[in-house]
């Protein structure tokens, strides 16, 4: 594959996994629940993510960096209604 094709690629892999977040979100922010998802997960989801992103700047991917922002901030979002909501 050319380098374009892989970088499209790229991109639409980081946009699915970004936006598999967006379901539970918007649930949760619907029923004001959160009592069935797990923060310990979510905490470890957001340190995988952080991780990620430091690896994906340090070889400046655009793709991964922008889809990580995504999924971070989704996953503070999520962090913030586990707080607020329990």
């Amino acid at each position: 594959m050319a380098a374009l094709e892989i970088e499209l690629v790229g991109y639409l892999a980081g946009i699915v996994i970004a936006i598999s977040l967006t379901p539970q979100v918007i649930k949760s922010w619907r029923t004001k629940s959160t009592k069935d998802i797990s923060m310990i997960w979510t905490l470890i989801y957001v340190a995988g993510l952080a991780i990620f992103e430091v690896y994906a700047v340090g070889i400046w991917s655009i793709p991964l960096i922008l889809t990580n922002v995504i999924e971070l901030v989704l996953a503070f979002v999520l962090i913030g209604m586990k707080v607020r909501y329990g």
